[in-house]
Formats: structure tokens, sequence, C-alpha cells
């Protein structure tokens, strides 16, 4: 799609998880420095720079109200899809299962089986008038004898769906009983729309010793290219991710960790992040306008929403070909992220084109149906 899509300036960009927006000034001089600096031409350290460690762990500490030694309990990945992978292959072993969510990011579900598990899909339903929810009845049916691990993205990409406090608690209450890990996908934690209050399950009871936060800059930093992630947990466990990890990819991008130091470090970083929430908020908005005649599917939170295409009688597939041969709008089938209802969803990425371009979408859809 993206292939197709490229170098057509009319084409609107809805196809991949990228923004517009420019990242941290901050951070894009600190890697300007960095490229002068042999220190981050280097190996080493393997489980990353010691200040950007102390960095992250301190991010995370004041989210969840939980504290975290940056020298036993935090890992520098490249990238959070590194820090995923190597969590996953750390927690659990050929056969056990996995419990995701449905629809979920591919990148997730193929993770799982590349560590040897198999997921199992636990459903989101939409409801139009309260938008969409966990099903935790569904949740905890999931729960077998082989299960060691809740992967869980929030918000969850594709369908912006958005864990509330009572869906956290419940979460929670599964892990304790079934002892399992709570591996946390915090990519886009804090893009939350129409005054959502943030959660971070760490700080529940209980759970500081059962989650595992992997998160990164690429998305509320708005640093993708930076590829910097870090995984925060319990001691005993992390000491296997970074094993892991020195096995995988050895170590962090070096010349992208002082830019993800000035990103988390800077004075105004909470106010950067909410500044960029609220213009993705507005991008998310005018997408919902523009197709308020048709079963579009609201987000709570992230960068995507979905199409449900079924109530146009056509699978995604055949509506993501059409919409880019003959309305201009590159757009992904998510028959390859979720269960056999994935088929019909189409996911619109809002958050790499302005206002102004996002306000056609109506009369691209109108052109094909």
């Amino acid at each position: 799609m993206a292939r197709t899509a490229e170098g057509d300036p009319d084409i609107l960009r809805l196809e991949n998880l990228d923004t517009d927006l420019r990242p941290p000034p901050a951070a894009v001089a600190a890697t300007r420095a960095a490229l002068e600096s042999p220190a981050a031409n280097s190996y080493l350290p393997f489980t990353g720079r010691a200040d950007l460690r102390a960095a992250a762990a301190r991010h995370v500490a004041r989210l969840s109200g939980r504290d975290y030694d940056p020298d036993r309990e935090c890992v520098i990945t490249a990238g959070g899809t590194e820090g995923l992978f190597n969590t996953l292959l750390a927690t659990v072993d050929p056969g056990d299962e996995v419990i995701v969510t449905d629809p979920t990011y591919a990148g997730m579900l193929q993770r799982v089986r590349l560590a040897g598990a198999t997921p199992r899909l636990a459903p989101w339903v939409f409801d139009p008038g309260t938008g969409w929810r966990l099903d935790l009845d569904a949740l905890t049916g999931r729960v077998g004898d082989r299960t060691r691990a809740l992967f869980i993205m929030n918000p969850s990409m594709p369908s912006g769906g958005v864990l509330d406090a009572e869906d956290w608690a419940a979460i929670a209450k599964l892990c304790e009983r079934h002892d399992l890990w709570l591996i946390y996908n915090a990519a886009m934690e804090r893009i939350l729309y129409d005054g959502r209050p943030y959660l971070h399950p760490a700080g529940l009871p209980g759970m500081r010793e059962r989650t595992i936060t992997v998160g990164s800059v690429s998305k509320e930093y708005r640093m993708i290219g930076w590829r910097v992630g870090w995984v925060v947990g319990p001691a005993a466990v992390l000491a296997d991710v970074a094993k892991v990890g020195i096995y995988n990819v050895v170590t962090g991008v070096g010349i992208g960790q002082p830019g993800a130091l000035a990103a988390l470090t800077a004075a105004d970083e909470a106010e950067g992040v909410a500044a960029s929430v609220r213009r993705w908020e507005r991008r998310r908005d005018a997408v919902l306008e523009a197709l308020r005649d048709y079963p579009i599917r609201s987000a709570a939170g992230g960068w995507s929403l979905l199409v449900d295409t079924r109530a146009l009688g056509l699978p995604a597939r055949e509506l993501s070909r059409r919409l880019l041969a003959e309305g201009g709008v590159a757009a992904t089938p998510m028959d390859a992220w979720g269960g056999p209802d994935a088929e019909y969803q189409l996911r619109l990425v809002f958050s790499n084109e302005p206002v102004a371009r996002l306000r056609d979408l109506g009369n691209r859809f109108a052109r094909i149906l």
C-alpha cells in the first residue's frame, strides 16, 4: 500500500503509523550532537546508557506511582518492538499461550508466534452508544492451563479502544488468580481523547511484580526513526530480558539514545505530549465528521480508527483496493490483525494528515460508495 501511494501528493496517506508532527526540538539538537560523539558510536553499554535507563525508569515510576531501580529493572532497546519480542522470549516457552485482544497490532500477534507460543484472542466489542469495550467475560474464558501472559496495548491498535479502571481491575484480578505476567505495550499510553483519565496497571495493588512495561519515544514523542525504547519491570525477569536483548539485537541505537534522553527529561515534556494529543484529537474528529454517514467506529485514543466494511457489503481488502484506485485514499485492511471479524475492518490512520485534507475523506468515499 505504501509503495503504491508513494510519490502521489493527492493520495491521503492513512495506511501507515507515521506522523507529521515534529519531534521535540531538544531531542533533535541532542541527536545532532551525538553524531560527533564517540560514545554514541559504540556497542556499550549493552543495556543502554545509564542516564537514559535512569530517565526511563523515572518516567515509568512517575506514571505508575511505583519506583524502579534503573540498574536492575530497566533495559534500553532498539525501539519498543524489540522490547516486546525480548520480553516474550524471556517469559514464555514453546507451547505456552498468550492472550491478546482482537483486533490487535499484527506485530504483537506475530511476535507471540515467533516466540513459539499461541495467541488466544479476547474481543473488543463496539457499541455505537458507548464505543469500544473489552469483553471481560471472554477474556476470563480465554485463560487456560498453558496461559502465561496477558499481552495488552492501551490504547489498543488498530481500534483505538481504551481500557478503564474497571477493565484494569479485572485484568489485575486475572493475573493474580492465575499467576500471569502482564506485558504492557505502552507505546501510546497517554494518547487519550475526550478527557479520559490515565491509569498505569503497575500502580494497581499487587501488579508491580507482574507488570512488564514496554515503551518507546516513537509515538508520544514523534520520534519513530530514532528506534529507542525501554523495558521496565521486576528485577528477576529484567535480567532475562536483558540477556535476550544482548543475543537478539545486542544494544539500542547509540546515536538515538541522547535524543531519547532529551525527550524524556525536557522541562516541557508533559506539555509537549499533551499538545500533540490535542492535535491528533482534532484530526480524529475531522475523520468522524467527514465519514458520519458511513459505519465509522470512533477511537478513544491512539492514532487510528476502524471502518466496519461488513455494513458496506464488502470485505476490507476490496474497499481498500477501490479507495486507492478510485478515491485517492491509502488505507490498510486488518485481515491479519485478529479473528474472523478482522476481515471486515479497514484502518484509517489520522496522525499523518492535516485536518484540511482529512475533511475531504467523505467526498473520496462517496466516489466509490
